[in-house]
């Protein structure tokens, strides 16, 4: 085909396209350019790389061959910002452009790395990545939220090694860009829908690796902030060891991998399964030893003497029993032969000085009509109704005035006496 003006009439062919790309090309020549290195991967002597912009989100592929690679600084590697003169080589069979490096040296720190270790070290002074700070996740999970790529393999992975371990286990999968400029806004519209569900009890956010320039997203401030503030557990699987973004450091738990994830979320049913029927046999053992120890301790006691046969108690009391009977008895007696001595001077006391043993030796007495007992002439005038007690009853008699003064009377007495 002729290689002029092409036209939908006279277009030109694939190869011509290339070969006019590659002259065009060619005459850039070489050019001084910087850049943040995010990818460095040595294959066999070479070099092959990707270098980034340090403002905008652009990116372009270079090679080192190795006659140049050994006249560069031994210590170049991925995050370190440099000015390489490079020269654009197209490809024609492959339809790929690369940058060919012929030098290529340190300029400083990576502003990249440099804002990054800036945040973590501000994080770290705030105390997000204290491990006080960091929720336990639950036993068994009732629901797992799960923030991935669309079809990735990472959510298979987290799925399929969950369900393998717990078959039961539920998940609810809010799907998000992993990288590029849309992972971060769609990584916290995620995790806020799963924060705002009652049902679920620990989110993680996976991914299946990648370089450098991909897990940005995961090192945003604002994404670290959100997962921080979080009141539902977070597990970051983001799997990428060498260059650990720092949502590993702020997330609750950090997995090594989606599958790892998988495994520290969920229990293993087996395993369960294992340590509840050894758990049960470590009971029932115990359960028997503790039957048996007691079942002997009861058998001993049975067989001691106390009560084995109680009858020795009370013929060793018996003996005693009697003595004490004995002693009771008595002193039963003494006591009441005493009372009866006491009781027999009483009466006689009170015999003694009873009124009526007065009137056994003759005297009587003299009660006026009121029946008090007249001690006085003056108190029986004549006429005076007088009743005389003696000894066996009384009599009636009335008062005829006074006979006798104290004088008589008193020589009376002492006559009869």
């Amino acid at each position: 085909m002729s290689d002029g003006a092409a036209t939908m009439e006279s277009p030109w062919g694939v190869g011509v396209l290339g070969d006019k790309l590659k002259g065009w090309i060619d005459r850039l020549g070489q050019v001084w350019v910087e850049g943040e290195i995010t990818q460095w991967g040595v294959r066999g002597a070479n070099v092959y790389g990707k270098l980034k912009d340090l403002e905008r989100d652009v990116t372009v592929s270079f090679q080192i061959w190795s006659s140049v690679k050994s006249r560069l600084p031994a210590d170049l590697k991925q995050g370190d910002r440099v000015v390489a003169l490079v020269k654009p080589d197209y490809w024609v069979k492959g339809g790929s452009l690369s940058m060919q490096v012929f030098q290529m040296k340190h300029v400083g720190l990576g502003d990249l790395l440099e804002r990054l270790e800036l945040l973590r070290r501000t994080l770290a002074a705030e105390g997000l990545f204290d491990r006080s700070r960091k929720r336990r996740l639950p036993f068994l999970p009732n629901r797992i939220g799960l923030i991935t790529g669309k079809d990735s393999d990472a959510e298979k992975d987290v799925i399929r090694n969950a369900q393998l371990r717990w078959p039961s286990v539920d998940f609810r999968v809010v799907h998000a860009a992993v990288q590029g400029d849309r992972t971060v806004p769609e990584v916290l519209a995620a995790l806020a829908t799963l924060e705002a569900d009652p049902e679920v009890d620990v989110i993680v956010i996976a991914r299946g690796g990648g370089d450098f320039q991909n897990l940005l997203g995961f090192s945003d401030e604002r994404l670290l902030r959100a997962v921080a503030a979080a009141t539902t557990p977070v597990v970051s699987a983001i799997g990428h060891d060498n260059d650990r973004p720092l949502l590993d450091e702020v997330a609750d738990l950090r997995a090594s991998t989606p599958t790892d994830a998988a495994k520290r979320v969920v229990p293993d049913v087996t395993e369960e399964l294992n340590g509840v029927s050894q758990a049960r046999a470590r009971i029932r053992n115990r359960l028997t030893q503790l039957v048996r120890q007691e079942a002997d301790r009861i058998a001993g006691l049975r067989a001691r003497r106390v009560l084995a046969d109680g009858s020795w108690i009370i013929e060793s009391r018996a003996d005693e029993l009697t003595r004490w009977a004995a002693r009771s008895a008595e002193l039963i007696d003494r006591f009441v032969d005493l009372e009866q001595r006491r009781l027999a001077e009483s009466r006689g006391h009170l015999r003694a000085l009873s009124p009526l043993r007065t009137l056994e030796r003759g005297y009587a007495i003299v009660l006026g009509g009121d029946g008090t007992a007249l001690r006085r002439t003056a108190d029986a005038p004549a006429g005076t109704q007088l009743t005389v007690r003696v000894v066996d009853g009384a009599v009636a008699a009335t008062s005829e005035g006074v006979v006798h003064s104290d004088a008589a009377l008193a020589d009376t007495v002492g006559a009869r006496s």
